[in-house]
C-alpha cells in the first residue's frame, strides 16, 4: 500500500507540475481543483458499481450451489431405492423365463398362422407364377414370387429368432420353398432377355421395359430392407441380396460389347474394304442406339439410374476395346489410315458423337481417346514404314513402265499444248496426291510427314531417273537407228523435268501452310538441280544428234572448197532448222536454253574451223572474199537463230557477232592497222589467247614473223578489263597442233 501511495503521490505531483508551468496558471488553481474532484467522484462511483456487481454475482452463484447440493442428495437417495428394488426383483425375472419362451413360441405360431394359407398354397402359387412367367406377365409373376419369398423369409426369420443354431428346421423350411429360387432365376432370365433387346423393345413395347425396371427397383428396395435388418439381427434370407440393378448394368454392358463385335461381316480375304465397311456399320449402329437411348430409354428408367450416361460410357469403352483389338492386328497401310481416320476424326465428328441429336448430353471435348497416344504413335510409325516401302516400290514400277515406253516404235503422247510427255509425272504425283489426301484426313502433322517422305523419295527417284536417261542415251549411241523414236522420247523426258518442277511447287503450295514448315523447302533446290541436270543432259543429247549430222558440213568450213563456193552453211542452217522443228515440242524454259546452246555450239565450231588453219589466204582478194563470206554466213546464222528464238524476247545476235568481228581482222587491207584491229578484238573477247591470235594471223597469210611477234607481245603487256556480263567462248577452242612458236615461223 505504501508503494502504491508513493506512486499515486508522484503521479499527482507530475500532473500538478504539468498544470502549473506558467505564472498565469496559478489563477486557475481553484478551477483545476474542482475538475479533479469531479473526476475523482466519477471514478469512485464506477468502482463502487463494479464491486456491487461482483458481489451480486457471488451471491447468485452461492445460491445455485446450495440448490445443486440439494438435488444431488435427492438423486443419491433415489438411486439407492432403485438399487434396492432391483436386487429384490432378480429372482422374480428368472421366474418369468417360461413366460418369455411362451411369448417367442406364440410369435412363431402367429407367423405360421398368418402364412398358413400361403404355406398350403405354395405348390399352386409356384405353378401360377411359372405360367405367368411363360406368358410374359412379368409384373404379376413377380408379385406372386414376392409373396412366396415373404412367407419363406418370415418363417425362417422366426425360426432364426427362436433357435438360430437349429439348421434342421431351417433346412426344412428352405426345402419346402425350394421352387422359389428356381422361379426367381427364371424370372431373372426373362428380365435379362428383355434388357438385351432393350433398344428394340423400347421402340415396340416400352411398357414391357418399364415393367422390367419396376421389378428391378422393387428387388433393390427389398435388398436394402434386408441389409438394414441384417445389421440388427444378423439374419439374411437365402438368395439375398439379389443385386439385380448391378446385374442389369452388367447385362447391358455385355449387350453393347456383343453388338459392337458383331458388326464385322467380312474379312480381308473376302473383301478388301472389310475394315471400312466394319467401321461404317459401327458408326451407324452406335449413333442410332444412342439417339434411341437419349430420346426413349431415359423415359423408362428412374433419373437416378442415369441410363444414358451409363450407356454412353459402355459404348465408349466397348469401342475403345474394339479399336485396341483392331490396332493389334497386322493391318495394311490403307487399313491403318481407315482406322486412325475413324478414331481421330469420325468418332468426334457430327457424323457420330458430335451429332446435334446427341447434344447437349454428349460433349465430345470430355470424351477420352479411343486409342492411347502410344498406340496411335505405333500405328503411325507402322504406316509411315509401310508407306515408305510402298512409295519406293511404286516409283520403281512407274520408272520401269516409263523405260518400256521409251523403246516403243510410236511417238509419245502430247499434252493439250502439243508438248511431248510421258505418263510418269502424272502417275507419280497422282500417287503422292492420293497419299497426302489420305494423310490430311488423319492429322496435319501426318500430312506434313507424308509430304516430307514423298519429297525425300522424289529426290532419290530423280537420281535413278537421271541414271536411266543416261543409260538410254548410251544405248542409242551404240546404235543410232534404235530406239526408233529416240529424239521424241528425249524431248518427252526434258518436258517431264519441267512438269516435275511445277508439280513439286504445286504440291508444296497445296499441302504446306508455310514454305519453311518442317524444313521441306530445303529439298527443293536439290531436286531442281537434278531436274535441270537431267534436262541439260537431254538437251545435250539432242544437240549431239544435230552435230553428228552436221559434222561433215562443219569440216568443210574454212577450206579451199568453202572459199570456192561451198554451201556448207546453207546445209547447216537447213539441218538445224529441221531438227528444231521437232524441238518445238520442247517446253519453253528448256527450248530457250537449247536454242542459245545450239547457237553457241554452231558459232564455236565455226570459230574452231577458223583456228585450225584449214586455209591460208594467198592474196588480199582472197582475204576480202573470205571475210565477206564469213560476214554473210554470220548474218545467215543470225537470221536462223533469231527465227528459232522468236518468242523468247532475248537478243540472239551475241555469238554470231563474234564471227563478224573475226572477219573484220581478216578483211583488213592495211597491215599497219592490224594491231589496232586485233587489240579491238581482244578487248571485246578477253578470253582470246595468244595461240588464237597466232592462228588468225596465220590464216591471213600476209603477216611477217616480226609483226606477229610484235602484236602478240604488245597485247600481252596491256591486259584488258573483262566485261562482267561477257560469256567466254574462245577458251573452249583449242589449237591442238599449232602453237605460237610454229605460227611465228
Amino acid at each position: 500500500m505504501k508503494e502504491t501511495d508513493r506512486e499515486a503521490v508522484a503521479t499527482a505531483v507530475q500532473r500538478v507540475a504539468g498544470m502549473l508551468q506558467r505564472p498565469d496558471q496559478l489563477d486557475k488553481v481553484e478551477q483545476y481543483r474542482r475538475r479533479e474532484a469531479r473526476k475523482k467522484a466519477s471514478v469512485e462511483a464506477r468502482l463502487k458499481a463494479a464491486i456491487q456487481s461482483q458481489l451480486d454475482g457471488v451471491r447468485t452463484g452461492l445460491s445455485q450451489l446450495h440448490s445443486a447440493l440439494s438435488d444431488v442428495t435427492d438423486i443419491q437417495r433415489s438411486l439407492a431405492d432403485v438399487s434396492r428394488d432391483w436386487r429384490q426383483s432378480i429372482n422374480t425375472v428368472e421366474s418369468l423365463k417360461d413366460v418369455k419362451d411362451a411369448v417367442v413360441r406364440h410369435s412363431q405360431l402367429a407367423a405360421a398362422v398368418e402364412n398358413l394359407k400361403n404355406i398350403f398354397s405354395v405348390p399352386e402359387i409356384v405353378r401360377e407364377t411359372q405360367d405367368l412367367i411363360e406368358q410374359g406377365a412379368l409384373l404379376q409373376a413377380h408379385r406372386k414370387l414376392m409373396d412366396l419369398e415373404c412367407s419363406r423369409d418370415g418363417l425362417m426369420y422366426e425360426q432364426y429368432r427362436m433357435d438360430s443354431g437349429n439348421t434342421r428346421d431351417m433346412t426344412l423350411i428352405h426345402g419346402y420353398f425350394g421352387s422359389t429360387q428356381g422361379l426367381s432365376d427364371e424370372l431373372a432370365k426373362q428380365l435379362w432377355m428383355v434388357l438385351q433387346r432393350s433398344l428394340v423393345t423400347v421402340r415396340r413395347d416400352p411398357t414391357l421395359l418399364v415393367s422390367v425396371v419396376r421389378i428391378i427397383e422393387r428387388e433393390e428396395k427389398i435388398d436394402r430392407r434386408i441389409l438394414d435388418r441384417k445389421k440388427q439381427t444378423g439374419f439374411v434370407p437365402p438368395g439375398r441380396p439379389k443385386n439385380w440393378k448391378e446385374k442389369m448394368f452388367a447385362i447391358l454392358d455385355r449387350t453393347v460389347t456383343t453388338r459392337i463385335e458383331g458388326t464385322q461381316a467380312d474379312t480381308r480375304e473376302s473383301d478388301k474394304m472389310w475394315l471400312v465397311r466394319h467401321l461404317e456399320i459401327i458408326r451407324k449402329y452406335v449413333l442410332d442406339d444412342l439417339i434411341v437411348a437419349k430420346n426413349l430409354m431415359v423415359q423408362c428408367f428412374p433419373p437416378h439410374y442415369e441410363i444414358f450416361r451409363n450407356l454412353l460410357s459402355m459404348y465408349h469403352q466397348a469401342l475403345s476395346t474394339r479399336m485396341q483389338e483392331l490396332a493389334s492386328e497386322d493391318l495394311e497401310a490403307n487399313e491403318i489410315v481407315s482406322l486412325l481416320t475413324w478414331v481421330l476424326n469420325t468418332y468426334t465428328s457430327a457424323e457420330m458423337m458430335g451429332n446435334a441429336e446427341l447434344a447437349p448430353e454428349v460433349d465430345v471435348s470430355t470424351l477420352e481417346p479411343l486409342l492411347s497416344p502410344d498406340v496411335v504413335s505405333e500405328l503411325l510409325d507402322t504406316y509411315m514404314s509401310t508407306l515408305t516401302s510402298n512409295i519406293i516400290a511404286w516409283l520403281r514400277k512407274a520408272l520401269e513402265t516409263d523405260k518400256k515406253d521409251w523403246l516403243k516404235e510410236t511417238e509419245p503422247e502430247a499434252d493439250q499444248d502439243g508438248y511431248y510427255q510421258t505418263t510418269l509425272p502424272a502417275i507419280v504425283f497422282q500417287m503422292f496426291e492420293q497419299n497426302l489426301q489420305v494423310a490430311a484426313q488423319i492429322s496435319e502433322d501426318l500430312k506434313t510427314k507424308v509430304l516430307v517422305l514423298c519429297l525425300q523419295q522424289m529426290n532419290s527417284f530423280l537420281s535413278r531417273y537421271k541414271d536411266e536417261t543416261q543409260s538410254y542415251k548410251e544405248q542409242h549411241l551404240r546404235d543410232r537407228q534404235h530406239p526408233h523414236c529416240y529424239v521424241q522420247y528425249v524431248i518427252a523426258i526434258i518436258n517431264n523435268c519441267q512438269t516435275f518442277k511445277e508439280s513439286i511447287v504445286s504440291l508444296k503450295r497445296k499441302y504446306l501452310k508455310s514454305d519453311t514448315e518442317a524444313g521441306v523447302s530445303l529439298s527443293q533446290p536439290s531436286m531442281d538441280g537434278i531436274l535441270d541436270a537431267i534436262a541439260k543432259e537431254g538437251c545435250g543429247s539432242l544437240l549431239e544428234e544435230v552435230f553428228l549430222d552436221l559434222e561433215q558440213h562443219l569440216s568443210e568450213l574454212m577450206t579451199r572448197k568453202w572459199l570456192l563456193g561451198s554451201n556448207a552453211v546453207d546445209t547447216i542452217c537447213v539441218t538445224v532448222e529441221d531438227y528444231f522443228n521437232d524441238f518445238a515440242k520442247i517446253k519453253k524454259p528448256y527450248k530457250k536454253r537449247m536454242t542459245a546452246e545450239a547457237q553457241r555450239r554452231v558459232v564455236l565450231e565455226y570459230l574452231r574451223a577458223v583456228m585450225q588453219k584449214r586455209i591460208s589466204f594467198r592474196s588480199a582478194e582472197e582475204r576480202k572474199e573470205g571475210a565477206e563470206r564469213m560476214v554473210r554466213e554470220a548474218a545467215q546464222l543470225r537470221h536462223l537463230f533469231r527465227k528459232l528464238a522468236s518468242g523468247f524476247g532475248e537478243d540472239a545476235d551475241g555469238y554470231c557477232d563474234t564471227i563478224t568481228a573475226v572477219a573484220e581482222v581478216i578483211k583488213l587491207t592495211d597491215p599497219s592497222l592490224l594491231y589496232l584491229e586485233v587489240s579491238t578484238l581482244v578487248s571485246k573477247y578477253p578470253d582470246i589467247r595468244d595461240d588464237h591470235i597466232g592462228a588468225l594471223l596465220a590464216m591471213r597469210g600476209d603477216t611477217s614473223r616480226d609483226m606477229k611477234q610484235t602484236i602478240i607481245e604488245t597485247l600481252e603487256q596491256g591486259p584488258t578489263q573483262a566485261n562482267p556480263n561477257y560469256v567466254p567462248i574462245f577458251k573452249e577452242i583449242v589449237v591442238p597442233s599449232l602453237n605460237v612458236a610454229k605460227l611465228l615461223k
